[in-house]
């Protein structure tokens, strides 16, 4: 009996590749570049199942592909924001995604973004490596302190957790957030977290705002101008959520002006470009995505997919379905 056909758009750590050959008939994409909407389109029609990455952008459009076969998107990505859940609905299509396989660390990488944004340290590092330092002196870069400083959280479910803790109990900080659902009073006390009762009322009270939301319509541009200019004097914005959830111009703008005092980002608008006058900025730490860049993440996630395609090439409900009413329906 011949293997189910699935095509993955980009490459994957080799283990998992290796297993998904044994369970599949895997097409890979030798050149690891983005797939033209084209090449989507054929996969639609020709595979059992489509493994694209959260830079893949599933449209209404190419889940209505004439002749379609797919039977399953099996994103590799806790977000989905660039499925069309919607149409895949409409089409019967079922969806994947891998949560709760890259929390601990999207929240270490939220930490080094505060830190590094706050002590200043890669302008200090740039000064260094081109030769600029002339050695210590009592004023030189001086910084802003983290330990016992407010952080605001918008969003607080599993990575927004993960950073309250690393904050509360390694630096002393006061947690503070907003979230449409509020944590127990056993969490809150936990965490050491109070809730506010308003986006804004986080941003008045902050030193460090971390954004841990997820991108719908809802929360795109949700860091516009007026609420940048809510944020302290001197505070600091993270984002390790998605790109869009941040006005980019507005941001741009707020910082030029000295609104707020800096930003750690690992995510963007417009992904992969990011504007030059972020680039240019002292005052701006960025990573090119690497929320979930470590090792073993990345091969749980690998594996976590390819658990899905099995499950529903078995005729199982997918372990991380994010619309289970197509099976429900079919």
């Amino acid at each position: 009996m011949a293997k189910p056909k699935v095509v993955i758009t980009r490459k994957l750590p080799a283990a998992a590749e290796e297993r998904a050959k044994k369970l599949f008939d895997v097409e890979l994409n030798a050149s690891d570049v983005p797939l033209e909407a084209a090449a989507l389109a054929r996969a639609m029609r020709e595979a059992d199942g489509l493994l694209p990455c959260v830079a893949d952008k599933i449209t209404a459009e190419l889940l209505a592909t004439p002749g379609r076969k797919a039977r399953i998107v099996a994103n590799y990505g806790v977000g989905y924001n660039n499925i069309d859940v919607a149409a895949a609905k409409a089409n019967g299509v079922v969806v994947t995604n891998t949560p709760d396989v890259l929390t601990e660390d999207t929240a270490d990488l939220a930490l080094t973004l505060m830190l590094a944004t706050a002590r200043r340290v890669g302008e200090g590092e740039r000064e260094l490596r081109s030769g600029k330092w002339t050695g210590w002196r009592p004023t030189h870069m001086l910084a802003t302190q983290v330990h016992g400083k407010t952080l605001g959280l918008i969003g607080i479910g599993r990575i927004g957790r993960a950073v309250a803790r690393r904050a509360h109990f390694g630096f002393g900080m006061k947690i503070i957030y907003h979230d449409p659902y509020p944590l127990s009073e056993a969490e809150a006390q936990a965490l050491g977290a109070e809730r506010k009762d308003s986006i804004e009322a986080v941003l008045n009270a902050s030193d460090f705002v971390s954004l841990h939301c997820p991108a719908t319509p809802e929360t795109r541009h949700l860091m516009n101008a007026a609420r940048l200019a809510q944020m302290r004097k001197g505070s600091i914005l993270i984002n390790t959520a998605r790109g869009d959830v941040v006005n980019e111009n507005d941001l741009i703008a707020a910082l030029q002006a000295g609104t707020i005092g800096g930003a750690g980002l690992d995510v963007f608008e417009r992904e992969p470009l990011v504007p030059a006058a972020l680039v240019a900025r002292e005052n701006v730490v960025l990573t090119p995505h690497l929320g979930s860049a470590v090792m073993e993440v990345r091969d749980l996630m690998a594996n976590t997919v390819v658990d899905n395609i099995q499950a529903l090439i078995d005729g199982r409900m997918p372990p991380n379905c994010v619309n289970p009413q197509v099976l429900k329906l079919s």
